[in-house]
């Protein structure tokens, strides 16, 4: 896990992050009869900044659905402006939506073994004099056919987080998507 907390560190802006500066709050693990979404709830407002580690996989039909975010609890997603910009390896997309709060894509069941990884950063998530940033660093490959990409979000909420929502639009998360939730200690 240590590469992967120096590869999260330096997508999000630099954080710096010596040995001891992530502290495992919670995990979720998704059993076999999938799940519509997750909750981490009661997080402690102890950090400067959250991260989620996730691999994911859909039961939708669709390869590429979309995962979202709530942060406590507020299920409207009036305000949130979304930013992406991903690339399949051929061509590149940028995009970017209003009233949009999604995080990225996942891979779907149909394709063996097929999972999408997912890091998502939530910065300065206890200031409540701005609204909170969440940018995500996303990818998958489904034999040849996914795709990596960079979104971000700007969600209206100056109130400190105590609760992350994340699930699927169109369909559920299947068996051993995992999801970790990591308070960092330090950055600017």
């Amino acid at each position: 896990m240590p590469i992967l907390g120096i590869m999260a560190s330096a997508m999000s802006g630099n954080l710096f992050a010596p040995s001891g500066a992530y502290d495992s709050i919670a995990t979720v693990t998704v059993g076999g009869a999938g799940a519509a979404g997750i909750t981490f709830s009661s997080i402690p407002a102890t950090y400067t900044h959250l991260q989620i580690r996730c691999f994911a996989r859909s039961v939708g039909a669709t390869n590429g659905e979309n995962v979202y975010i709530y942060l406590n609890n507020i299920g409207n997603s009036t305000g949130y402006a979304w930013h992406v910009l991903r690339g399949d390896g051929a061509s590149v997309v940028a995009s970017a939506a209003a009233n949009a709060r999604i995080l990225g894509n996942v891979a779907i069941t149909n394709v063996a073994n097929t999972f999408s990884t997912l890091i998502i950063d939530i910065l300065d998530y206890t200031n409540t004099n701005k609204y909170k940033t969440v940018r995500t660093l996303y990818g998958f490959d489904s034999n040849g056919a996914g795709y990596v990409g960079v979104n971000s979000n700007s969600v209206p909420q100056t109130a400190a987080t105590n609760q992350i929502d994340i699930g699927e639009l169109s369909a559920n998360f299947g068996q051993y998507t995992h999801f970790a939730l990591y308070g960092i200690k330090g950055g600017n």
